[in-house]
């Protein structure tokens, strides 16, 4: 019930292949945009383009499959942990073979093949014999869903790795550009030296877009970006 705007006159072009970094401080407006560019917000005003076709247009189901996104308050399932990373793709959710893909590309392969009962694992406590994991082997098993969409055009990570290290998210932003390449990647983050890997950085400020261009360009600016990276 806001009768302020959560988003003004924002206007961007993403092109295959094309990384976007989204900076502001919290309730700038980040993870609404992503939420208006995946179709679980509907704009009031002004539109937005997947193909030339509006959004609204698109069939939903062909459309969510173009989409491979990671919120900050993902989903932790009281599933067999192979099914917890088979729910990014309900068509494939039982499918072992992607399961074991996915994990593979989310950097979760390396600890699950340490437990005992591998993918078979039950997670939770909810049931006899659940076990629980650790926050960044929750977000490594958060990644791996979202490559279970093998056909995504556009992959979305806000925020996934805020419980890692400084370390271990840059190793993993480093990986998933390299899984992306040909990909839209759009990222959300408060370290500065993730955000700096991406072709393109936005910064948001009380909804409005108030800098964009590259890492360097912004420095060169002094602005806003300069000033929080510095």
């Amino acid at each position: 019930d806001s009768a302020e705007p959560a988003l003004q006159g924002v206007c961007l072009h993403l092109k295959p292949g094309d990384s976007l970094a989204l900076v502001g401080e919290n309730g700038s407006g980040k993870t609404t945009l992503i939420k208006l560019l995946t179709r679980l917000y509907q704009p009031d005003q002004g539109r937005i383009l997947l193909d030339g076709l509006d959004l609204q247009q698109w069939q939903a189901d062909t459309l969510r499959a173009r989409f491979g996104v990671i919120f900050q308050d993902f989903g932790r399932y009281q599933f067999l942990l192979g099914e917890n990373i088979g729910a990014g793709d309900m068509e494939h959710f039982e499918d072992r073979r992607r399961w074991r893909q996915a994990a593979e590309k989310g950097m979760a392969a390396p600890f699950i093949a340490k437990l005992p009962a591998g993918y078979d694992t039950q997670l939770g406590k909810w049931f006899k014999g659940g076990r629980e994991l650790s926050g960044g082997q929750w977000q490594k098993i958060a990644l791996a869903r979202a490559f279970m969409r093998s056909q995504a055009d556009l992959l979305v990570l806000d925020e996934p790795t805020a419980t890692m290290d400084a370390a271990a998210e840059a190793t993993i932003f480093e990986h998933f550009r390299a899984l992306s390449h040909g990909k839209m990647t759009i990222l959300i983050s408060h370290r500065f030296s993730t955000v700096r890997m991406a072709d393109q950085i936005i910064v948001i400020n009380k909804g409005r877009v108030v800098e964009q261009g590259s890492h360097e360009q912004l420095m060169q600016l002094g602005g806003q970006y300069a000033y929080l990276f510095s």
